[in-house]
């Protein structure tokens, strides 16, 4: 969605005005669409009112990189939940090759630094989710086990409605299955999940330099995750969420 010019004065949530339960975003009483031209209802008050004040917020045209919210939720509704189950496979996929099992194989600083904030994650993941990784140094692939998978996939189906966008969201920013369901069941908050996703690069940056554009691009990763933590926040308060 490109921007377009202000044609609205006042955004609203209210009710939706069709049979079934939810809530809308109305532009001067008329309903919000998706690009698909869905009617962009959700089940969250909350959610739609955050909606409306991020277009509200618009100034003399409407630019959809300031409303992360409205862009998952078209999300959602557009492409998510009716591939429901190749969305499911794909996140599943990041389990098999998790940028949490891929240690350094160099004792050092790094190797303290992941052992400090990753083994944490991969024994609650095996706690929470009967799911035990295997690790690995360097770049070498390393296959893990069937079961694993298997209860890491279900970990994410558990994501109903909108909630698998969050949880979507959440690990392709992150890189990572395991850090994206730490943060859906808020054993990590949006900054932490950054910080563990990013730990390679901080180390490096810190030893050699970072220059602008690495450091834009990290900082966009970091907003993506506090969007999607956001979202599930707010979908929390009006659709189930896979509880911690």
């Amino acid at each position: 969605m490109q921007k377009i010019k202000r044609f609205y004065k006042t955004a609203t949530a209210g009710a939706d005005a069709g049979d079934a339960p939810g809530f809308q975003v109305l532009l001067d009483g008329r309903p919000v669409r998706t690009p698909a031209k869905a009617p962009l209802v959700v089940l969250s008050q909350p959610l739609a009112q955050a909606i409306a004040e991020e277009w509200q917020a618009q100034d003399e045209e409407v630019d959809p990189a300031l409303m992360p919210l409205n862009s998952l939720t078209c999300t959602a509704i557009d492409i998510v939940v009716p591939q429901r189950d190749r969305i499911v496979a794909d996140l599943a996929d990041y389990g098999g090759h998790d940028l949490i099992c891929y240690w350094t194989d160099e004792v050092g600083e790094l190797l303290g630094l992941q052992q400090q904030h990753w083994q944490p994650l991969l024994d609650w993941a095996a706690d929470r989710f009967a799911a035990p990784l295997l690790k690995t140094g360097g770049v070498v692939s390393q296959e893990q086990p069937a079961a694993s998978l298997a209860a890491l996939k279900q970990a994410v189906a558990d994501h109903q409605g909108m909630a698998l966008t969050g949880l979507a969201a959440a690990v392709q920013a992150a890189g990572s299955l395991i850090i994206g369901l730490a943060l859906s069941h808020g054993r990590l908050d949006a900054d932490q999940a950054h910080a563990v996703s990013q730990l390679d690069d901080t180390y490096q940056a810190r030893r050699w330099g970072e220059d602008a554009e690495a450091a834009a691009r990290r900082e966009n990763l970091r907003q993506e995750l506090l969007s999607a933590e956001r979202f599930l926040e707010l979908l929390r308060c009006g659709e189930g969420v896979a509880a911690s």
